[in-house]
């Protein structure tokens, strides 16, 4: 594990966090794993007031001294088949000047006990096959691939655009 940083969940009505937040997730979307395309301008300015206005998100961020370096934003849903909440994490950035630096992985069990916290029965996310490193990081901290029978494969995530 590398070095402490500061990790805590989010206020959405603390305008440090809100400008972290926005920041943070703009660097991943600009960055190759994120897309490579920044943020729009909507996105911007109105991705905080429409995270607090659902209470099934949360954010996670990390800070180095004052400096945001990572952020987690997490959004709780359902299991019907154990009829208990389940949380994805739905966002994981991490700067690159702190990339493995065990950032990730120090939001990510501050995520987790929020999930326990809100009774989740599991937690999901993905991740794009050639990010080697994070899946390397998810398969260690105990995520692995969804399947109900073997036979019939693993799950794969697929979206379709509205």
């Amino acid at each position: 594990m590398g070095a402490a940083f500061s990790v805590r969940r989010a206020d959405y009505a603390d305008a440090v966090d809100a400008v972290a937040i926005v920041s943070l997730l703009d660097a991943y979307a600009r960055d190759p794993a994120g897309g490579g395309e920044a943020l729009s301008a909507y996105a911007r300015d109105n991705l905080v007031r429409e995270l607090a206005a659902r209470p099934q998100a949360f954010s996670v961020l990390a800070f180095d001294g004052e400096s945001p370096v990572g952020l987690v934003n997490c959004i709780e849903g359902f299991s019907t088949f154990k009829c208990r909440p389940l949380v994805n994490v739905h966002d994981v950035a991490v700067l690159a000047s702190h990339r493995g630096r065990g950032v990730a992985e120090q939001m990510l069990q501050v995520a987790e006990r929020e999930a326990v916290r809100r009774g989740a029965v599991k937690m999901t996310l993905e991740v794009l096959s050639g990010n080697r490193s994070a899946l390397r990081l998810y398969e260690r901290m105990g995520y692995a691939g969804y399947q109900l029978d073997p036979a019939m494969g693993t799950a794969q995530f697929m979206q379709k655009w509205l």
